[in-house]
């Protein structure tokens, strides 16, 4: 739940920068000294990457990702837990091939030295909070997979197929 809050305190800090941009762009005909934060495209590029990412475990551990129930409660309970482990187990191995391709990402922008274009900030610390999110992902999706497990064989020995 940290990280989601983090996730969330990026999202308001990346919000007042963008007013606070916009005041100085609308500011500056009036020669104020007042104009658009330099950069801010750059900010807000990365700062709401890093807020997506912080939400993935969270949203994953409380099972809150886009499902479609339409036919789940025609299923007999067995079904719908058997499905849950397949979803879990596909989202343990997506997180997981994620992370290691957004690793292996941030070590090539780290190889390049490569920057965004205005503030000319290094674009693997970027990456960096993508891998931060998508390994805290992978972690917490495993910890599902056991989740998943153990509510299948706990309900199957407890009383058959209920």
């Amino acid at each position: 739940m940290g990280m989601a809050l983090v996730g969330g305190l990026l999202l308001i800090g990346i919000t007042a920068l963008t007013c606070i941009s916009i005041i100085g762009r609308a500011l500056l005909p009036l020669d104020l000294g007042i104009g658009p934060i330099q950069g801010i495209y750059d900010i807000t590029e990365m700062g709401m990457a890093a807020a997506v990412f912080a939400f993935l475990p969270w949203c994953q551990l409380q099972r809150k990702h886009a499902t479609v129930d339409l036919f789940a409660p025609l299923y007999p309970a067995i079904m719908n837990r058997s499905i849950n482990l397949l979803v879990d187990v596909a989202m343990c191995v997506v997180a997981s091939v994620g992370a290691w391709r957004m690793y292996l990402g941030m070590l090539d922008k780290m190889r390049y030295n490569e920057t965004t274009l205005i503030l000319q900030a290094p674009v693997w610390i970027g990456y960096l909070a993508g891998v931060l999110g998508l390994g805290a992902f992978a972690l917490v999706a495993a910890f599902c997979v056991l989740r998943s497990v153990r509510d299948l064989r706990r309900k199957q020995s407890a009383g058959g197929l209920a």
